[in-house]
């Protein structure tokens, strides 16, 4: 029994002296989505390219389907399938033509499958036009088709939702969960918006300057504790100082000028607020608050900054 379907050991590629990835570890179970999460820059489209093999690592290496991925891996190669960066088309070509082609090229002769996906992207209508006729959400569609196309086991899709309008973007989600659930198609996805990885993945992985920050599973992420004390003063670093001095309290971060976030909660908003008053800080307001998934990925790739 395998464990997982896809798992990078300490990968790292340099290039120019700098570290685009350093030392990341993912692991994909079969089945999954597993969501790619970080900012532009962030090393994901590197990590993507090395594992379907278009970049080779500077150290460390990929196991797919339980074999460590070498140069000359082209039995597991036709095993998944991409969209790296922006899809390339023949232009002149219509969507079906494209689709048509890459059958050939992947010796893949199921009847019926080009008409199958142009159905399950909304691209019947425009099959037979032009490819350099397609809007970029189009395009974008048809790079999925052609990703989907020969029944991969392995999906890799690097910002798919690049130029989808809101819809479409619902219509990518249900498909990405219809393979997955129905298919047992493994999908890998990248995004630098949270809300889109959290609304369609199993477990996310957090990228920030090339390094891994986190890997969880969306279940873990919802059962943390995240809730705080905001606390709003007229001198954060007197209320800081009198915080740690007087009530021994260490988990907290200034955010502003005004704004002190208390992560520790054993002791009541009514004792900090009644301890600032008699050491003669006014306190503004004091709430306690939920943090939202969005603030626990900033906490993240903030601390990654520092």
């Amino acid at each position: 029994m395998m464990s997982y379907i896809l798992q990078t050991n300490h990968l790292t590629k340099t290039m120019d002296g700098k570290n685009l990835v350093s030392d990341v570890s993912i692991h994909v179970r079969k089945g999954e989505i597993y969501g790619l999460l970080g900012p532009n820059g962030a090393g994901k489209t590197t990590l993507m390219k090395m594992i379907t093999n278009l970049w080779k690592p500077s150290s460390g290496s990929i196991e797919i389907f339980g074999e460590t991925l070498t140069p000359s891996s082209y039995e597991v190669l036709k095993r998944m399938g991409s969209i790296i960066e922006f899809p390339i088309f023949f232009g002149h070509m219509s969507g079906k033509e494209n689709l048509k082609l890459h059958c050939e090229y992947m010796g893949y002769y199921k009847q019926g499958a080009v008409e199958e996906v142009l159905e399950m992207l909304d691209l019947v209508t425009a099959a037979n036009k032009p490819v350099k006729t397609y809007s970029l959400g189009m395009r974008q569609r048809l790079g999925i088709a052609r990703a989907i196309l020969c029944r991969p086991e392995l999906l890799i899709l690097d910002e798919p939702a690049n130029g989808l309008d809101p819809a479409g973007m619902k219509q990518i989600r249900d498909l990405f969960h219809n393979l997955s659930s129905k298919h047992d198609i493994t999908i890998i996805i990248s995004s630098h918006i949270l809300s889109e990885i959290e609304s369609i993945a199993d477990t996310i992985g957090v990228l920030s300057h090339g390094t891994l920050k986190e890997e969880i599973s969306i279940k873990e992420l919802s059962d943390i504790n995240t809730a705080y004390i905001e606390l709003s003063v007229a001198h954060t670093k007197k209320a800081a100082y009198l915080l740690s001095d007087k009530l021994n309290i260490s988990n907290f971060k200034i955010m502003d000028e005004q704004t002190i976030r208390i992560y520790e909660l054993r002791i009541s908003t009514h004792e900090i607020a009644r301890m600032l008053a008699l050491n003669d800080e006014p306190v503004n307001s004091i709430i306690k608050k939920s943090e939202t998934l969005e603030d626990h990925f900033l906490k993240i790739t903030e601390e990654a900054v520092k």
